[in-house]
Order: structure tokens, then sequence, then C-alpha cells
């Protein structure tokens, strides 16, 4: 039984988390962590789900430490925002916790920090900035598309809800730092986001990034590889959150084989090349 802590319990995500680890067989919700100092500090993680009671009170982030050393949990859940999840990997790993963390935002320090955490304290980690399956298939598609279309243009276009706080998405940049490897061009030099004015002639070497708000749309995903008189899309969309979440399952079920101390993505947890 794989004992899983949750951040960000009561939240849309958190409470969706909860609720498929208490459908799985093999593993348990044992602590569920909210913002510091919350009013929900003391209330059961289950009612709070809508799933009944679990026997987990809900405590706030200040706790964290004392919480996850009380409650034996093996593996951290996170998806809040960067500065949050920056400082729960630092307080999980020196607690020898492996983490599984889906939240978008890091800066190059926060990110650089967390490999250096997951190192120092030899743990085992999956860190990636979207969990879904399909998305993961998605990456490892333009992985393989991209060296193929190296004469075409490339425009990534990315569209979440009026919620999202960062910009372009973690996804869309994972999606642009793929081809960019993958045509060995660097990230720095070709990363175009948005456009506006008179910008001139569009750069052979160039990749458009694009983001759109608006409403409640979950996830979606274009890249456009646009020749002379043709044009490829390479498409994802997520209808619900629970594509985020099914990866998260998996996720949670790979930490035990994870080689520790290394930052493991979703294609290590997938098998994909």
């Amino acid at each position: 039984m794989i004992k899983v802590a949750v951040t960000g319990a009561a939240g849309r995500m958190g409470s969706g988390i909860v609720k498929k680890i208490t459908e799985q067989e093999d593993m348990e919700v044992v602590a569920a962590i909210e913002i510091p100092n919350t009013p929900l500090a003391g209330k059961d993680v289950g009612l709070q789900a809508g799933i009944g009671e679990l026997g987990v009170e809900i405590v706030g982030a200040e706790k964290l430490e004392e919480t996850l050393k009380s409650s034996g949990a093996e593996v951290l859940v996170d998806f809040t925002i960067a500065p949050a999840a920056a400082n729960a990997i630092e307080v999980a790993t020196s607690c020898g916790v492996g983490v599984v963390v889906g939240t978008t935002g890091f800066t190059d320090e926060q990110m650089q920090s967390n490999i250096e955490n997951v190192k120092k304290n030899n743990v085992p980690a999956v860190i990636s900035s979207n969990m879904a399956i399909g998305v993961n298939v998605f990456f490892n598609t333009l992985k393989k598309l991209a060296p193929l279309l190296y004469d075409f243009d490339i425009e990534i276009i990315e569209a979440h809800h009026n919620q999202k706080q960062d910009a372009p998405s973690g996804t869309a940049v994972t999606a642009f730092e793929v081809i960019a490897e993958s045509l060995e061009r660097d990230p720095e030099e070709v990363g175009v986001y948005g456009r506006k004015g008179l910008v001139g002639k569009r750069t052979p070497e160039e990749i458009g990034i694009h983001a759109i708000r608006g409403g409640d749309i979950v996830g979606d995903h274009t890249v456009m590889f646009v020749g002379d008189g043709e044009r490829i899309e390479v498409k994802h969309q997520a209808h619900t959150r629970e594509v985020f979440i099914a990866g998260v399952i998996r996720a949670i079920r790979y930490i035990p084989q994870a080689e520790k101390g290394i930052v493991s993505s979703m294609n290590d947890v997938l098998g994909l090349d």
C-alpha cells in the first residue's frame, strides 16, 4: 500500500486526486495539506472532497514537515502554485518522501532547486508540466515529427480557462523545448511569444508560442507545421481534469520503482523513448 500526502487537497485538482486515490487498491491518502493557517484545518478531507469521511484531517502547510513524518507518507503529490510547490518539494525531500509534481510556472531557479533537493536527499521524483497520458504521447510525437519537418514553419497555440495564472502553459513550453531540442535550435534564440506591431518577416528558425484564455477551457494544445501548400497539425485536447489525474495515479504507482536522486518524467512513467 502506497501512502500518499496531497497538497492543495481541498482545491479542484486536489479533491479529484484524493477521490481517485481512494478508488485504488494499492494506495491510500494519509495526509492532506492546504495553505498555511487554512480555515479548513481540522476538517476531514474526504468530506471536503464529497466522498465521505476518510479519517484524514486537513492541516496547514506550516505543519507540512511534522505531518509527513507522523503520517508515514511515502509520496507527496503537489498541484498548487510554483512558490508553494517548490517549498513543499524542499520539505518533502528532506523528509525522505518521494514527490509527484504537476505544478507549472516554476522559474529556472526554482526548477534547479527542485532537482538539487531530489538529488541531495536521494529520493524518487516525477515532475511534469502535464500528467495527462495523451499529452505525453503528444510530446513524443512532436519529438519524432519535428526533424522530418525541419523546413516547415512551426507555431504552438495553447488555450486554457480564464483562471489560469501562468502563460504560456507549462505544456506549451515543454512542447516548444521538445521541438527546439529535436531541431538542435537554441530556445533562447528561436522562441517568439506572440506578435504585435511591425515585427518584420517570420524567420525560418523561429517557433511561435501563443496563449489564449477564456471560460472553462480545460486545456487545448495545437502545434502547426506549415509548409508551402500544406499544413500538418498535431493537437491534444483535455475535456476534463480527469485526464491529468489518471496520469498522477500512474506516476504514484511508478515512484516505488523509480530511480532515486533524479527527476523522472512522464516519458519514464509511460515507458516512452
